[in-house]
């Protein structure tokens, strides 16, 4: 943008404070509040309280009711009706499983490699917090759940590099079911097959009808942007898609080759290649929670072949939301890294061939990530250094022309359109393009939001430290009150006011290289911009902030050297004065755009001419 506070100048912030506002509006957007925490906890309460208010009865009767409602409906599958819960485990150098033999589904998940904020270990999957189970038919007009039935295991084996877990389940007629889990070395999906033998009678219709409930816990210090980054996403027949988790809701879904719940740096799919899951969907976010983010219920429904025996090859990731191990898959799952969407999709394609190569580049080099993405500012600052030279000369010839411009405008202080004529004039006479600095801005608008997307979803940045910030992924924080203030937080971050003061800076050297400024806009603009984004920013994860900060700095140097040791203005006065010597010939969009300005001020003539 032109180094000048003209008309074009503002026009070019405004627009950039509109586009920055409106991006995070939608990337941010506040979940919908539902009723009070408190009440849902006692409502919860209340569905599930014993009537006996002695607790050692209460247990009792519980397991009395369980155990005949199981062998009503176990039917042939008597021999699942133990009561003794085991776990095997399965685990590698990156995540530790822990299953039960209860329903012979996963219990609990360890992501080895990532710790929680806290330092503590990190359950994307904690005790309890989920539950996979499907309906099998034991007798007529009679279904047992298998989450009630408990499998044999003969523990777990080795095939090769890979770890297999397989659960049993026999009735008294020689049906079974199997379910098998095969964990290879180096990886976060677990092979998963469902093998059922006397299918024809126990999956009726050629349907699995699955049930598959999740709480997802928060992992990030900012549990506020958690929240908001947390969302059910699946991939189908359509393509690619995701539902943002505010308050309460619904969905239904055919198709599906993968479903799960995103977090914002993890995520827990169930993925079928042959796109034969249907689902319906609930879920109900908490937004005043600090414990739980959200509970997902999926109804599955998974077409099976019409045949006595029955296998079904289904995958489970539970992992990190790693692009690059997300895309080796080949299953599109790298969509939950979210680097750019909605109206702002195509960032996300800057990100996947320019910043993530050259990311990846530096720190293939570089272990620590503040230089990093010091380099990387470094290496945009030079890819846009053409556009940044353009809009600096394009603001010295503005300067170059103001005093023929402040004579217009005497000249026609009491005619705005014929002023806006001669103004025209004079800048194609001269060679000039009045918005030659503000287009140079707006083409660097995509590099600004797909970085902003970038860094907040580049989970490489989780839990490293860079000088003061202890995590490059979330807000620095070097005070913390005991209380929010409106629009701005709880914290005050250093970084933040490090890219607030640079960029204060320059619009500071930006005005005073324009001294005389009769617009109280104009004025004012140095000190409102900052002031906004001191509101916007204070929250943004401290890699992004020094990013800003770093790009500030070299703006103010690359300022400093073009108009103090490359750029001439006497030079460009003289250039000017020849170009208006010159023959000119318009283009179809100045003649066309002098028409209307002559139209209107032969209007303007009309109407001023007294009435006989």
């Amino acid at each position: 943008m032109g180094t000048g506070f003209d008309r074009n100048t503002v026009i070019g912030w405004a627009l950039l404070i509109a586009l920055l506002l409106g991006y995070i509006f939608i990337a941010q957007r506040e979940q919908s509040k539902i009723q009070q925490q408190k009440q849902h906890v006692q409502d919860s309460l209340s569905r599930i309280q014993p009537p006996s208010t002695n607790p050692a009865i209460a247990h009792q009767d519980s397991v009395r009711n369980d155990s005949l409602l199981s062998a009503r409906t176990a039917g042939s599958f008597t021999g699942g009706l133990q009561t003794q819960e085991l776990t095997t485990v399965l685990e590698n150098d990156l995540i530790r499983i822990t299953f039960s033999n209860r329903g012979g589904q996963p219990q609990q998940v360890e992501l080895k490699q990532f710790k929680r904020f806290d330092g503590t270990p990190l359950y994307l999957i904690p005790k309890g917090a989920q539950q996979f189970s499907y309906l099998i038919q034991t007798g007529p007009n009679t279904t047992a759940d298998t989450k009630s039935l408990y499998f044999n295991t003969a523990g777990v084996s080795q095939r090769g590099a890979s770890q297999v877990l397989r659960y049993t389940l026999k009735d008294s007629v020689g049906r079974s079911i199997v379910h098998e889990y095969v964990l290879d070395t180096g990886q976060y999906m677990v092979q998963m097959t469902i093998s059922v033998d006397g299918a024809l009678q126990l999956l009726p219709g050629g349907i699995l009808h699955a049930m598959w409930e999740f709480t997802a816990l928060p992992q990030e210090k900012d549990v506020t942007y958690e929240k908001r980054t947390t969302a059910l996403s699946y991939y189908n027949t359509d393509g690619y898609d995701y539902k943002t988790l505010s308050s309460t809701g619904d969905k239904n879904l055919e198709d599906l080759t993968w479903i799960g719940t995103k977090q914002r740096f993890f995520n827990n799919t169930l993925i079928s290649k042959d796109n034969k899951m249907g689902a319906s969907l609930k879920w109900t976010a908490y937004p005043d929670s600090t414990h739980d983010l959200v509970n997902t219920q999926t109804d599955l429904t998974i077409k099976v072949p019409a045949a006595g025996t029955v296998t079904l090859p289904l995958e489970w990731y539970m992992g990190p939301n790693d692009y690059k191990i997300l895309k080796a898959y080949g299953l599109h799952l790298e969509e939950n890294v979210q680097m750019g969407n909605g109206i702002y999709a195509f960032t996300k394609y800057l990100n996947r061939w320019i910043v993530i190569p050259i990311f990846n580049f530096f720190h293939s080099f570089v272990a620590n990530f503040g230089i990093v993405i010091l380099l990387l500012t470094f290496f945009i600052r030079l890819v846009i250094s053409p556009l940044t030279y353009s809009s600096y000369l394009s603001g010295a010839k503005m300067r170059v022309l103001r005093p023929e411009i402040d004579e217009l405008k005497k000249k026609y202080k009491e005619d705005q359109q014929t002023f806006g004529v001669e103004q025209m004039k004079l800048f194609r006479a001269a060679g000039v393009n009045p918005l030659g600095g503000c287009i140079p801005a707006i083409l660097q608008i995509p590099i600004f939001f797909a970085l902003y997307s970038f860094f907040n979803s580049n989970i490489a940045l989780r839990g490293q430290s860079f000088l003061w910030s202890h995590d490059l992924s979330t807000y620095d924080s070097i005070y913390t009150f005991g209380f929010s203030i409106p629009l701005y937080g709880n914290h005050v971050s250093l970084f933040t006011l490090t890219a607030i003061v640079s960029s204060f800076l320059i619009q500071i050297w930006n005005m005073n290289m324009t001294p005389d400024q009769n617009n109280p806009m104009m004025k004012y603009m140095p000190y409102i911009f900052p002031v906004v984004l001191l509101g916007v920013f204070n929250s943004l994860p401290s890699g992004l902030t020094w990013y800003y900060t770093v790009s500030n700095v070299v703006t103010l140097l690359i300022q400093l050297v073009i108009q103090k040791f490359v750029i001439d203005e006497k030079k460009i006065h003289a250039q000017l004065q020849e170009n208006k010597k010159k023959p000119k010939t318009k283009s179809k969009w100045a003649e066309r755009l002098e028409q209307i300005q002559e139209t209107q001020k032969k209007a303007q003539e009309v109407k001023g001419k007294p009435k006989r």
